[in-house]
């Protein structure tokens, strides 16, 4: 399924924001650095520069479709290995462009607005793959957006506040032509949500007027996008019922849309532990297929 490794050539990095960061604050003790889990994985904290890696395709797809990746890791770190230089391994085996998404994380001592700080990020990345269409010889309106955990809640905030504000930004869209989430927390509101991301995205005592914000069951809208949905009924993490409600609420709004339940698999399968659950690269690429965003 795998390409089987990526030559340096076709990796490219680019730093996200060309003319300042918006909203930022100046803090010398805040640098980023990489911890080591129990595991052996590798985590990226403490981000105050964003920045895109573009992953070429060695063989192209016809449609000349590119996906932006956004780890996961609750709002306090980004899995940039499993929920995303592996996951860009595996778009380029089917000819698809991908750029992984160094995020800032939500922290009152280098932004003003935390809460906002992930989806400016997210916002500029459409805007900046979008405007390097040409260059990276990429279609402009195939761009889709891809997230797991807390990275699909980000991807799931694009995809329902992706014309907001939040910035001074250009006039190009931000809006991804489809979206692909990942074991996805979606909700910042009652029981169904997940702790850890809500206290680090919205702090210990949030108005209700930010958790339904940034609780996007109740912001789905005619124009939000296409998006397939993959989850684990055994998920211990972040329960099923946050891609329930989100699948339930892009129905209503007659969205293109799909969710696969496996019976198991946990939280951060990624790419598979050899379970039900590594099937779904599989129904991805049949889906993305389907709707035209691969020949």
């Amino acid at each position: 399924m795998l390409c089987g490794g990526l030559f340096p050539q076709n990796i490219k990095v680019i730093n996200l924001w060309k003319s300042g960061i918006p909203d930022a604050i100046f803090n010398s003790n805040y640098s980023e650095d990489t911890v080591k889990l129990d595991d052996g994985r590798l985590r990226i904290r403490h981000v105050t520069n964003p920045t895109l890696t573009i992953y070429k395709a060695e063989k192209q797809n016809p449609s000349r479709s590119a996906v932006i990746i956004a780890p996961g890791g609750g709002y306090t770190r980004l899995a940039m290995e499993g929920e995303g230089s592996k996951i860009a391994e595996w778009l380029n085996s089917i000819g698809i462009t991908a750029i992984v998404l160094k995020y800032r994380l939500p922290n009152d001592t280098i932004m003003k607005f935390k809460e906002f700080g992930p989806l400016q990020d997210a916002q500029e990345s459409v805007r900046v793959i979008r405007s390097m269409a040409l260059e990276l010889n990429i279609d402009p309106a195939k761009i889709g957006f891809l997230g797991g955990s807390a990275g699909g809640h980000l991807a799931a905030s694009l995809c329902t506040h992706f014309s907001d504000s939040v910035y001074n930004s250009s006039s190009i869209s931000a809006r991804p032509d489809f979206a692909i989430l990942l074991y996805p927390v979606i909700t910042m509101d009652g029981s169904n949500t997940h702790s850890g991301s809500r206290n680090n995205l919205l702090g210990k005592m949030p108005t209700q007027k930010m958790i339904d914000y940034f609780s996007n069951e109740k912001q789905v809208t005619p124009t939000t996008p296409p998006t397939i949905i993959f989850a684990a009924a055994d998920d211990a993490s972040v329960p099923i019922q946050n891609s329930l409600n989100y699948f339930d609420a892009l129905q209503k709004k007659r969205i293109r849309s799909e969710l696969h339940i496996f019976q198991s698999g946990g939280h951060g399968f990624g790419l598979g532990k050899g379970g039900v659950e590594s099937g779904w690269p599989l129904t991805c690429t049949a889906w993305l297929r389907a709707n035209g965003f691969i020949f």
